[in-house]
């Protein structure tokens, strides 16, 4: 953990003085020194993510020695809470020392709205019944439930079932969660930047770009001209506001999603419920739009020899099954490599921790560092997917027939 510490300044400092000599010595230009800069603070904010992580997960394993299976139980413990959603925002720490943001808990319970901050019933280990304008609730695991009249093995008003999985009736919840938190923020930070490079593009007409807008221009470029254009001819400027706002939607929560520390660490696009509705958009935008040539290749499937159309139409089923499909791998395909960056990481902190070998540090420290390195290429990478499957799907369905 010392290694780790000293890190960040040390690696700051010696590229610090490499810069400076290489600047009077004249090696390198001024592009390659801003490059070298970049990486190095790229460096330094890739270990400040793994001191604050490693830190945690070391918290979460407990001070005092425990059997080994112990101590690995902890450790996917700690790592599912962390890919997790939550009534509350956790800071650093735990049990009685630990630094949390309270959150609202919104309940629909036998037609009341019951609503409370998460710090007023911390206890999880539903065995304790509280009573919520005239609802039994208890609170297990972070969740809400309708407690069992009798005890459970544990002492829990809660059954279980064969992987733990609480199968208790429980409220409606529509609380303001981490996630929910996180995506706000994640907008007010898009709303912001965006604002004030439109306020740029307004003022700034006919001259060279400036500032905040010369830095998103490139990627904004880069959406017209490698994704919007080719996937969308002659139509792209119609769809160019939603792709746009999909791809530094996803792009900017993916980031935000590395960082350990508030305002970042929420899972957002590795929250399953997100990439659906984000699929869902593109699914709707597409049937919306989709024009007669469309439909008629779904249904109809010209050039597909008769005998596999009738009797039984088994292309049709195909076609209009491969309709369906399509948001559903956007769904899952982000969904997927987001939540397995986020456990891969840990995990490899995680051993750390459970074997206590210096050794180990010697081999996972590393493979994080290169692996949070790939996980801001991911980042940009997942969100330039979606998009450009995004625009090919809403150009399938807006292609002319003449284009054949």
């Amino acid at each position: 953990m010392k290694f780790i510490v000293c890190c960040v300044p040390c690696a700051t400092k010696i590229n610090s003085g490499f810069i400076e000599i290489m600047v009077k010595k004249g090696i390198y230009s001024s592009k390659k020194i801003k490059a070298l800069v970049v990486f190095t603070l790229l460096m330094a904010f890739n270990i400040f993510i793994i001191k604050a992580e490693t830190k945690e997960i070391a918290s979460s394993a407990g001070k005092t020695d425990s059997i080994k299976t112990e101590k690995d139980e902890d450790i996917s413990a700690f790592i599912l809470h962390h890919i997790a959603d939550s009534h509350e925002w956790h800071f650093w720490g735990k049990d009685e020392n630990k630094v949390v943001l309270p959150l609202p808990v919104i309940l629909w319970s036998n037609g009341n709205l019951i609503t409370f901050l998460s710090n007023k019933h911390e206890d999880e280990s539903g065995k304790i019944i509280f009573n919520e304008k005239g609802s039994n609730l208890v609170n297990y695991d972070g969740k809400y439930y309708y407690p069992l009249k009798e005890k459970n093995a544990d002492g829990a008003f809660v059954k279980v079932d064969e992987n733990n999985i609480p199968i208790n009736e429980k409220p409606f919840d529509i609380s303001i969660t981490k996630n929910v938190v996180s995506l706000f923020i994640s907008v007010f930070v898009l709303l912001l930047i965006f604002g004030s490079v439109s306020k740029s593009y307004k003022t700034r007409i006919g001259k060279a770009p400036k500032g905040l807008q010369s830095v998103l221009e490139p990627f904004i470029l880069f959406v017209r001209d490698d994704i919007a254009k080719p996937q969308l001819g002659i139509k792209y400027e119609r769809f160019m506001p939603y792709l746009l706002t999909l791809f530094f939607f996803v792009w900017v929560n993916n980031l935000l999603g590395l960082i350990p520390i508030f305002p970042g660490g929420a899972n957002i696009t590795g929250n399953i419920a997100v990439t659906m509705m984000l699929a869902l958009c593109t699914f709707l935008i597409t049937t919306v739009n989709a024009n007669k040539n469309y439909w008629k290749h779904v249904f109809n499937t010209p050039g597909v020899p008769w005998w596999l159309k009738l009797p039984l139409p088994i292309m049709p089923a195909v076609e209009f099954i491969g309709v369906l499909a399509r948001p559903i791998a956007l769904m899952i395909r982000l969904f997927a490599n987001i939540t397995a960056g986020h456990i891969l990481i840990l995990s490899l902190l995680g051993l750390i921790v459970i074997l206590k070998s210096v050794f180990i540090a010697g081999f996972s420290i590393p493979f994080v560092i290169f692996i949070s390195l790939i996980e801001l290429l991911v980042g940009f990478l997942q969100a330039f997917i979606f998009t450009i499957l995004s625009a090919l799907f809403i150009g399938l369905a807006v292609e002319e027939e003449h284009a054949h």
